[in-house]
């Protein structure tokens, strides 16, 4: 009974933990970093054709993204999650896949001019397709035997439509552990979804600490701040421009500006038009229309039993296309553009910051969290220029932040869930923070809080049924190379690995089918060996 510390050690982004038990391996979420990373994650251990399964705490990227790439190695276990995060991971890993695809085409290109090397995406549509249909949906708060000796729940935890904390329970050599892996911890008093639901026991918890070191400032009027700042921008004549992030926040920000027309905020500028310029922002609105029973909270409920939609109005138009997406930007009228990706490190989004930012009449509106090194922490930071699609940018338009609009709790957030265990765990992990506030949160909840708390790096081991830390990860600065889905012949070298999976699962098998088995294997070689 042994976990291993992957990602999110010591950093924000890319969520990965190793569990092995009863003769399983697990994985808890599987994701991509983002941003600037300061760390070296360690590689899986074992080839990805020997994990057996995944517990998929929610559906954005960092926990996500790279499940694919799993896939791509030979991983064919089964992805358990919510519905509703099965139903929004469809969307966002094929549109993953989609945007890797583009770079790549676009760096190949420019890249054939100057003579460079061949750029290989991280994975396809083919393999992202693959993925989504290993996903095997659960609902909130039912327990479920994964295994002999492993059984597993789905609790609400408030971060995101379907986000969970994941309960493990594990039964080995006569005795249980429980593990809870917290996910993202949600905010309070988020518009559509419940606030997070709170777990009384546990031997283990592996907890979020995006926001340990701060608290949200006392929550502003939304509804009347947004109005403004869109009142402040079209009298200017100019555009607001909102990065966000297409599942989640873009949800959110359509339940604003509801509000805000059906109560007339906004003077002057008539049935005003807001435009949702991302493919996968629409997909996903429409998967918040479908999943409503258990997942959207009590207020949103009432208004869908009254005949509301909450998150559709008058003047709401959605580009599909990339001509309806350039066509946005020859529009003369004052408007709202919503487009992807959050942090602008891709999408639609640069297209419109490159037509936005140099005017002084436009304002760009940031409502999320902006990873270190992303393109939109720099525009966030006071950059004077930055540069898109190779042309320098001067920054003219007013750059301005929706402050305390998070789907992440703060310090008070995570200590009241922490708190909920009725007894202390045995060890509590922090993770999911950047390195000073992991260790900071850390150090509070240790010396103040008398909690057993270790913050550990990528590569830390431990031993769950003693307790003990059979191996302490270290601090090992990233060398900044770029991480690809290298060439055809690596993928050549995973196959032959998931082949070797395949026959140690076969072990015990009847000799008929194992000598059909070894003839096949013999003929594909004397094919292939020359």
């Amino acid at each position: 009974m042994r976990l291993t510390f992957l990602g999110a050690t010591r950093e924000v982004t890319g969520s990965c933990f190793f569990l092995e038990a009863c003769g399983k391996n697990i994985l808890i979420d599987c994701g991509m970093e983002q941003g600037k990373d300061m760390f070296e994650n360690q590689e899986l251990p074992i080839s990805a054709a020997y994990v057996d399964a995944v517990l998929l705490t929610h559906a954005h990227i960092d926990h996500s993204g790279k499940l694919p790439l799993l896939y791509n190695q030979g991983f064919r276990g089964r992805i358990h999650a919510t519905g509703a995060t099965c139903a929004l991971c469809d969307i966002m890993l094929r549109d993953s896949a989609h945007i890797q695809m583009a770079e790549a085409e676009w760096r190949n290109r420019k890249g054939k001019r100057a003579g460079g090397k061949i750029y290989v995406p991280l994975y396809d549509m083919e393999d992202a397709m693959g993925t989504v249909r290993l996903f095997v949906p659960h609902e909130y708060n039912e327990k479920t035997k994964l295994y002999d000796g492993i059984e597993v729940r789905f609790t609400d935890v408030g971060h995101l439509l379907g986000s969970a904390s994941i309960e493990v329970w594990i039964t080995e050599n006569g005795e249980t552990k429980k593990i809870v892996f917290s996910g993202d911890i949600g905010n309070v008093n988020q518009p559509l979804i419940n606030d997070p639901q709170y777990i009384k026991d546990a031997d283990y918890v592996v907890m979020e600490s995006t926001y340990g070191d701060r608290y949200h400032e006392a929550p502003p009027d939304y509804i009347k701040e947004l109005a403004d700042i869109i009142q402040e921008t079209f009298d200017r004549g100019g555009n607001l421009v909102i990065p966000s992030f297409a599942i989640g926040r873009t949800q959110m920000l359509l339940y604003y500006i509801r509000k805000i027309k059906e109560e007339g905020l906004v003077k002057g500028h008539g049935n005003f038009k807001v435009y949702v310029d991302s493919p996968l922002a629409v997909e996903a609105t429409n998967i918040y229309e479908k999943n409503i029973f258990g997942y959207l909270d009590r207020e949103t409920m009432e208004l869908i039993n009254a005949g509301i939609n909450p998150i559709k109005f008058p003047g709401l138009k959605t580009a599909i296309t990339s001509d309806e997406s350039k066509a946005i930007n020859f529009i003369d009228e004052p408007k709202v553009i919503i487009s992807a990706a959050g942090m602008c490190d891709a999408g639609r989004i640069r297209h419109h910051l490159k037509h936005n930012l140099w005017r002084e009449d436009s304002t760009i509106l940031f409502v999320g969290y902006q990873a270190e090194g992303s393109l939109g922490r720099i525009i966030l930071d006071g950059a004077s220029e930055v540069k898109l699609f190779g042309e320098t940018i001067h920054v003219k338009a007013r750059i301005c932040q929706l402050k305390g609009v998070s789907g992440h709790a703060d310090r008070e957030g995570l200590l009241k869930w922490l708190r909920a265990f009725k007894k202390k765990p045995e060890r509590v992990f922090v993770v999911h923070g950047d390195d000073r506030v992991t260790e900071m949160f850390t150090e509070y909840i240790s010396k103040e809080l008398g909690y057993n708390a270790y913050a550990p790096y990528s590569g830390t081991v431990v031993d769950l049924l003693r307790n003990v830390i059979v191996v302490e990860g270290k601090p090992i600065p990233v060398s900044r190379k770029e991480e690809r889905a290298t060439t055809v012949f690596d993928r050549l070298v995973e196959a032959g690995k998931r082949l070797m999976a395949v026959i140690q699962r076969n072990k015990g098998g009847a000799n008929k089918d194992l000598a059909r088995f070894t003839d096949q294997i013999h003929a594909l070689c004397d094919k292939w060996d020359r």
